[in-house]
Formats: C-alpha cells, sequence, structure tokens
C-alpha cells in the first residue's frame, strides 16, 4: 500500500538515526516500528496494582496550629521542637 505521511520532526529524526544505524530502507524502519507500536497498543494494558501506605502514630502534634509557617519555623529555630 502507498500513502503519503507527514511526521513530526522528532519522529523524522529519530527514524533517520535508526535508519542509519541499521544500514537499511526508511520503508523497512517504519514499518517495523508501526507492527511493534500497533502490537503494543493493542495488548491489554497491564493489570494496576494498588499502592498502599502504611499509617505510623507520630504521637500529639507539639504545636497548637500549623497553619502559620512562620511560628513553626520560629518554633524550630528556638528549638521547641527537638
Amino acid at each position: 500500500m502507498r500513502t503519503t505521511l507527514t511526521l513530526d520532526h522528532d519522529v523524522a529524526v529519530l527514524l533517520e538515526q535508526l535508519r542509519q544505524n541499521r544500514n537499511t530502507r526508511l520503508k523497512d524502519v517504519i514499518n517495523e516500528a508501526l507492527r511493534r507500536g500497533l502490537r503494543q497498543m493493542l495488548a491489554p494494558a497491564p493489570p494496576i496494582t494498588p499502592f498502599h501506605t502504611e499509617s505510623v502514630a507520630l504521637g500529639r502534634c507539639l504545636l497548637s496550629d500549623v497553619d502559620n509557617i512562620a511560628e513553626v519555623l520560629a518554633a524550630v529555630d528556638d528549638g521547641v521542637l527537638k
């Protein structure tokens, strides 16, 4: 089948690099890339493994209000949070 493709510049550069490295025709490189890509795109997606984070008890908060960052930094500088 004969067709015309308009390639993005980055794709064209990569195809040309592959063509030169393999010392083959551009047609062969494009066909192989399309076959591999289409097989991958048609394959079922791998199952997603849920991520779980273990909780840890940190004890009570040493500051009554942590919304004011300046106060928290001042408490750290004063050694209150050591």
